[in-house]
């Protein structure tokens, strides 16, 4: 049966397009604000599933679909955690246009060709008429007045999000499914007990200084903002390379990967390929200036399918140069860095250790 939004909601949803209309969903920084800073949304949705059969959203194989973006590093996390735990068969997934305008983050029509495994219209039984990943919030909030993000942790039981937070999800991902998976990824602790507190320590850093650091340089609508997240990001760029360059074993805790792998390979990945010229965060790049993280970033990518396969370059230059309008109104999208990320043999020779 097509979805048939109630007068409410079809009044909300065009509230919503007249507000996006004046830049409330594009609009990084909000108007008026002479602080000129980008601050991220706290997310709205934050249940979660649990292994406890009696819980309310109980881990089940087949219940559960995510929304992602392959442009958007927070929903390329969940991803990564998804084929790094062998929950393709357990959780299914599809993925929004890499365009994000006014109303959104919108799906694909059926006559639509863009390159990346699942970015189809919305799966989901029920919503035939859904066009917009907004619907999706207003079918589980009908007064729901927030950013429409990714990733979404959908139950397709109760027809409602379980959680739009995707560190959260991660761990979800990470911990709850457990119980009916192989050994081999049982064996797979992406937050294993031994080191959780080192990981929480490492993410209090790295979110504010890279993952959102990044983005608190790029939506910079002042020089003093620009330039004050733009140091701090280069300074917790400089302290994650030097952890890397004493640190034996390919993974951030050398022979172990963790949380802290994925959340920050999605930053680093983008790094070169956007970062640098389109949020002008380019005091160094990676491939010539960090030596350790791109060996580290190159490893990941290279030697792990769940890290290459959830990369679409494509998106991700697409989206960042064609939807943020503000920092580049002609839409232009840079043809380099080429290639996209070096062969895991080859370094840029000014970068080489002599």
């Amino acid at each position: 049966m097509v979805h048939r939004p109630d007068t409410l909601t079809a009044l909300l949803s065009l509230l919503t397009d007249l507000q996006a209309s004046t830049g409330k969903v594009t609009d990084w920084v909000k108007p008026g604000d002479t602080s000129g800073e980008f601050k991220r949304q706290v997310s709205s949705f934050r249940d979660w599933i649990s292994r406890d059969p009696n819980a309310k959203y109980p881990a089940e194989a087949g219940r559960y679909h995510l929304y992602v973006s392959y442009a958007c590093p927070w929903a390329c996390r969940t991803l990564i955690a998804r084929k790094l735990k062998g929950l393709e068969d357990i959780i299914s997934y599809s993925v929004v246009h890499w365009h994000l305008g006014e109303g959104g983050w919108r799906f694909v029509s059926k006559d639509e060709d863009v390159p990346g495994e699942n970015v189809i219209p919305d799966p989901i039984k029920g919503h035939e008429g859904f066009t917009h990943l907004k619907d999706i919030y207003f079918e589980s909030e009908k007064n729901y007045d927030g950013r429409y993000t990714v990733p979404v942790l959908f139950d397709k039981k109760t027809n409602r999000i379980v959680s739009n937070e995707s560190s959260e999800i991660l761990r979800m991902l990470g911990t709850e499914f457990d119980d009916m998976l192989d050994e081999k990824y049982r064996a797979i602790q992406l937050y294993p007990e031994d080191l959780q507190k080192q990981i929480e320590e490492v993410h209090e850093w790295q979110y504010g200084g890279i993952n959102n650091g990044v983005y608190k340089s790029g939506f910079a609508t002042t020089s003093e903002a620009y330039e004050r997240n733009v140091v701090a990001l280069f300074e917790a760029l400089d302290r994650a390379e030097k952890h890397l360059s004493e640190q034996q074993g390919p993974y951030w805790f050398g022979d172990k990967i963790s949380e802290v792998d994925i959340r920050l390979f999605v930053t680093i990945i983008r790094f070169d390929p956007v970062y640098v010229q389109h949020f002008k965060c380019n005091i160094r790049d990676i491939r010539s200036g960090y030596p350790a993280l791109h060996k580290w970033m190159r490893n990941l990518y290279w030697n792990d399918p769940a890290f290459k396969d959830t990369t679409q370059f494509d998106h991700i230059k697409w989206h960042y140069t064609r939807s943020h309008t503000q920092i580049n109104p002609f839409s232009i999208t840079p043809v380099g860095p080429l290639p996209h990320i070096l062969p895991l043999e080859e370094d840029v020779t000014a970068a080489q250790k002599k």
